[in-house]
């Protein structure tokens, strides 16, 4: 060993990762390798005196702290995320458990420190912002990678280098409860906007952690960890796509594997995912860490091992990492199977050389390594204790982008008769459960509604308004009368005839309705949360019905997790806006869209259901999944995914549709008012362009979302009828128009055959510019020619979209 003051070769920055990881792996014990493979839960206490580890209901024995970190340790498991406690109280108790951990391992390595960050950094005081299926609904990128960019940069400033987001689960049944963690439905619009998340997370330095891969969201009658049904090809088409965008044009740098069992295999224990897809097909050279607890799930759900022991030799074996939360099967009972020779030491070594590497990339190997985070004023404050500064974790900045998340992010269903905007005076009555409550804005992973509940008196620790608090700033000079009309859930319809009779009085309702959030059936939605229909929580869907009966035009508010079907009540609504848990600026977002301060832009990321009887499908479906002569059920939505109205009007125009060489060598065809009956054409490795003008003709700024898709209504498997193949936001000013144009690679009308190969093929196509899933502007039949083609990975992933600059409108 080296002395402190002389610097082991491990820890020369200008190395590569991999090789300082390789000398220091070379010298480690069998002990210390495996200490590099779990993580330890611990919790911040309020003094900041240190950490220590907490006893989950899965750790057989309590973990002894000085004992835990002997030999090292790979991760530390939500330092901030299990209690609340004072950012700058939890910085310093951090980094007095990272010196530990330091100082108690020959190498002087530390951990890594993950937390969740779905709906912002889940701690105490810092930003909410919405939950995944509000920014699927912005169709946005853009603006998901700048909120991503400040969660991490938060996270950065307290010494966490992990987080565990985003999702990339592709909603196949509502009745799912982690829907809400969901972007949606369509797996282009999954993996854009998941790819842009994952961008500015690690922009801010901050690995993100890809899940759940892959298979979860597809669990039989949206039960959370059901067994999986889904076919191979089905899952490469409609499952693995948000991971491959991720991995290609995100580059991320880590995975965590899926709880369930595909065709009965768990992911945790099936090597061709975790190591023939993932590493040796994909080039995946980040790590992968376990759901928490799922290695352990292997002997105790699953039952593919009858002991810790083999539950992680099949992880192992498998490619699972590291073991998250606590060492229960990669602790003592791995050691002891490698000494028996039941596991090789070799996949030991693999998994530690990757958390090494890992740890090099993340600077903690480095000689100048601190467990202080920020600059080196800012540690030498915090490690004498004097004029360590505050940490501010919900600064202006931050709520203004959770704000204008938000408003992006909310969806105006219909509108009748010009219901909304709300004009303000007189007196208007705002109903129902979730109108003066903080709970309709916060999604089951947000600090509030994961970890506040078991500590009721720490408060919220950010500022959340309600909708009517917002609304009341919103309309001055309105009389707003408030009657909750009965709870989220639970069967008591006491208080709907009171609501009834103040939205009888008044010139219109608004009934504010949807879901609590919470964990394993404490709430309506969220982790474990699932339904066995899609009908509102509760007698909701009775106090809707009295409201629509007394005749008061009604704007009905949805504050969701997952959409509900709304029954015939719904239908005779004078208005609906839907919200998913849109963080804690989501009241002032919908009360700002309720009163027109926000013209709406939001586009649904999942269809709403017609019928709440179970119809889970998406549009995502062959021809035979919708409506037809062969079945009396009609899944056919209520409305379709993409849909979303604004308070203006636009129109489409000047279509043109041209097909191009590889390389982009010129068209090979056009089609547009001239171009008469022949279809354009592009060869198998060519492209098309699509483009249109879209003109603002209403009397408001506003801005549209033109949606792209593609069909292929001949091919050797049964494909959708249409999928999202691109997609633009559209900002224009009253009186403007802009052209929008989309290249298109012949890459993107791959698939999957039988033969499980992904090909690119000769044949006719359908492309549609359209405002949703089921309504086409501006439709076009195109040809590809030439060779098959088989693609990978590799293959172009995106439509590339430009937008022209504004115009004013002519006359």
């Amino acid at each position: 060993m080296t002395s402190p003051s002389e610097p082991a070769p491990w820890q020369d920055p200008a190395r590569p990762a991999a090789e300082r990881a390789g000398e220091v792996l070379r010298l480690m014990t069998l002990e210390e390798k495996a200490a590099q493979l779990y993580g330890i839960w611990v919790g911040a206490d309020a003094s900041g005196e240190g950490v220590a580890p907490h006893q989950h209901d899965l750790t057989e024995e309590p973990l002894v702290w000085e004992e835990a970190i002997r030999h090292g340790l790979g991760q530390l498991t939500r330092p901030f995320g299990t209690a609340p406690v004072d950012p700058a109280m939890g910085v310093q108790a951090l980094a007095n458990s990272q010196k530990e951990i330091a100082a108690a391992n020959r190498f002087h390595i530390p951990a890594i420190a993950h937390e969740e960050c779905l709906s912002g950094f889940a701690a105490y005081t810092a930003t909410v912002y919405p939950t995944p299926l509000a920014w699927g609904a912005t169709f946005d990128p853009g603006l998901v990678e700048a909120m991503a960019a400040r969660i991490g940069a938060a996270m950065r400033r307290v010494g966490v280098h992990q987080g565990l987001a985003p999702v990339l689960d592709v909603t196949r049944d509502l009745r799912w409860g982690r829907t809400e963690e969901t972007i949606g439905e369509d797996p282009y619009l999954v993996g854009t906007v998941a790819t842009g998340y994952v961008r500015g997370l690690q922009s801010a330095g901050v690995v993100a952690t890809l899940k759940h891969f892959v298979g979860y969201s597809a669990s039989r009658a949206g039960r959370n960890l059901a067994p999986v049904s889904m076919g191979p090809r089905e899952v490469a088409d409609l499952l693995l796509p948000p991971f491959e965008m991720a991995f290609t044009l995100g580059g991320a740098r880590s995975v965590m594997s899926s709880y369930t069992a595909n065709d009965g295999v768990p992911v945790a224990a099936d090597p061709d995912l975790l190591t023939g897809l993932l590493r040796e097909r994909w080039g995946f050279s980040g790590t992968v860490v376990s759901d928490y607890f799922g290695i352990t799930f292997l002997e105790t759900l699953h039952g593919t091992a009858g002991t810790a022991a083999e539950a992680a030799a099949a992880a192992l074996a498998a490619g699972v990492d590291v073991e998250l939360p606590n060492p229960r099967c990669y602790g003592p009972a791995l050691v002891e199977a490698v000494r028996a020779g039941r596991v090789p030491e070799e996949l030991v070594d693999r998994a530690a050389l990757r958390v090494l590497t890992q740890k090099c990339e993340l600077g903690l190997l480095d000689p100048d390594w601190s467990p202080f985070p920020g600059d080196a004023a800012e540690r030498d404050a915090e490690a004498t204790g004097a004029g360590a500064p505050d940490v501010d974790l919900d600064p202006d900045e931050d709520r203004d982008l959770a704000r204008r998340v938000a408003e992006e992010s909310v969806v105006l269903l219909a509108n009748e008769s010009g219901a909304l905007p709300l004009a303000p005076g007189g007196e208007v009555a705002v109903v129902g459960p979730l109108a003066d409550t903080h709970e309709a804005m916060l999604g089951c992973y947000s600090f509030p509604a994961h970890v506040g509940p078991a500590h009721p008196d720490a408060g919220l620790g950010v500022e959340v308004p309600t909708l009517l608090e917002s609304l009341r700033a919103a309309l001055p000079g309105t009389t707003l009368v408030h009657r909750p009309g009965c709870a989220v859930d639970g069967d008591d319809t006491s208080g709907i005839a009171e609501a009834a009779a103040a939205a009888s009085r008044a010139r219109v309702c608004v009934a504010v309705l949807g879901d609590r959030a919470g964990l394993f059936g404490r709430g309506t939605s969220g982790e474990g949360c699932d339904v066995a229909d899609l009908r509102l929580p509760g007698v909701q869907q009775r106090l809707l019905e009295a409201l629509v009966e007394t005749g008061t035009p009604v704007v009905l508010v949805l504050m969701t997790g997952r959409p509900y079907a709304l029954g015939g009540a719904g239908e005779r609504a004078a208005a609906v806006v839907q919200a998913f848990f849109p963080g804690e600026e989501g009241g002032a977002a919908v009360a700002g869209v309720l009163t027109g301060r926000v013209n709406p832009s939001g586009r649904l990321p999942v269809g709403v259901p017609r019928d709440p009887g179970g119809q889970p499908a998406t549009y995502l479906t062959a021809a035979l999944g919708g409506a037809s002569e062969v079945s009396s059920v009609d899944p056919t939505p209520l409305f379709p995914f993409g849909h979303g109205l604004s308070y203006t009007e636009f129109a489409w125009s000047d279509f043109a549709v041209a097909g191009a060489a590889a390389g982009g060598e010129g068209p090979a065809a056009a089609a547009g008012p001239a171009a008469g009956s022949a279809a354009p054409s592009a060869p198998t490795d060519g492209a098309f362009t699509v483009a249109c003008t879209v003109a603002n003709t209403g009397g408001r700024a506003g801005t549209e979302v033109v949606q792209l898709y593609l069909g292929d209504p001949v091919a050797r498997v049964s494909l959708p009828v249409r999928r999202l193949v691109g997609y633009a936001r559209v900002d224009l000013a009253a009186g403007q128009r802009r052209r929008v144009e989309f290249t298109v690679p012949a890459d993107l009308a791959s698939y999957t055959g039988p033969d499980g190969r992904r090909t690119v093929e000769a044949g006719e196509l359908v492309l549609e510019l359209a405002a949703s899933s089921a309504r086409a502007v501006h439709t076009a039949r195109v040809r590809l020619e030439g060779p098959v083609r088989a693609v990978d990975h590799t293959r172009a992933l995106v439509s590339a979209a430009r937008l022209g600059p504004p115009e004013a409108l002519e006359g």
